[in-house]
């Protein structure tokens, strides 16, 4: 570069002087009009930096419309950083960072029975289909390819549930319907990360009676868990009794006179030999044991 600029000042210092002088004096002579030059020039450039000098922030992409070339590129993404563009060309640029929309609509049942939705959907655009993405749909892909698909798939499986099941989210409708909608709408240039349901609104009086109902179940698996806790309850005790009545004639049956009298006599003799006892005991007739007082 020094060399250049080497070579600039001696090619003008070996310019005659005479021709210099010419050259100072046409500049002056026409000095306002190389103002106004400078001025058309600089207007210009203020008018058209947006276009020529474009910044690309972080989580964005660049789409490049090439107005005297191929149209839009769509097989370059421009990524983050400074980007000097031809004016005459537009930059596009997209956020590629993970989006979400909010977004109500109704749909019927199968009893024809409107249902007020209110969904969260959670995408990203596809980095390197951007460029595809701008010129087959354009910047407001979200309505026009996310949000109708995901109303397309409810609508046409919601209503083919009644309105508790969808209410009440019977074996996991809900779920099973938001899959089918993340596979569709996943093959449209975008990820779908989530769809999620903020709220089922179901006319007020259709969502009492169901909970009315809901609430009637309960009570009725109450009553059926206190009738079999009962019931079982009812079989213990039955079970306990006949081991008793078993055990009674057993018992019944290996008792003799024999035995109880014998019993009885070491019963007795324990109680006349323990300390501090003071005991009267009676027989029963020719029988029973004999009368023992004791008192210390």
């Amino acid at each position: 570069m020094w060399r250049w600029t080497i070579k600039i000042v001696r090619a003008i210092l070996a310019i005659p002087r005479y021709i210099l002088r010419k050259i100072a004096d046409f500049i002056l002579d026409k000095l306002p009009y190389f103002i106004l030059l400078f001025l058309l020039l600089f207007l210009l450039i203020a008018f058209f930096w947006p276009r020529i000098f474009v910044s690309i922030h972080a989580g964005e992409a660049g789409v490049l419309y090439d107005r005297f070339g191929i149209g839009t590129v769509v097989d370059y993404v421009y990524p983050e950083g400074f980007h000097v563009v031809n004016p005459f060309n537009q930059m596009n640029i997209y956020n590629t960072r993970v989006q979400i929309i909010l977004h109500d609509f109704t749909v019927l049942t199968k009893t024809g029975l409107p249902i007020e939705l209110k969904i969260a959907v959670r995408f990203q655009p596809i980095y390197e289909l951007v460029g595809v993405l701008h010129q087959e749909v354009g910047p407001d892909y979200p309505d026009k390819i996310i949000l109708p698909q995901i109303e397309s798939v409810l609508r046409r499986n919601i209503g083919q549930y009644t309105p508790e099941d969808i209410y009440t989210n019977k074996r996991g409708i809900l779920t099973n319907i938001i899959t089918l909608a993340l596979e569709e709408v996943g093959r449209k240039y975008v990820v779908v990360d989530d769809i999620i349901i903020r709220t089922v609104q179901l006319p007020r009086t259709v969502e009492t009676s169901i909970e009315q109902k809901l609430i009637e179940e309960q009570r009725y698996k109450t009553y059926e868990f206190i009738i079999a806790r009962e019931k079982e309850e009812a079989q213990r005790k039955l079970i306990e009794a006949q081991g008793i009545r078993d055990y009674q004639a057993v018992i019944s049956e290996t008792l003799s006179p024999d035995l109880l009298r014998w019993q009885g006599i070491q019963a007795t003799r324990a109680i006349a030999e323990s300390e501090n006892a003071k005991v009267v005991v009676i027989g029963n007739g020719e029988q029973g044991l004999p009368i023992i007082l004791g008192a210390q």
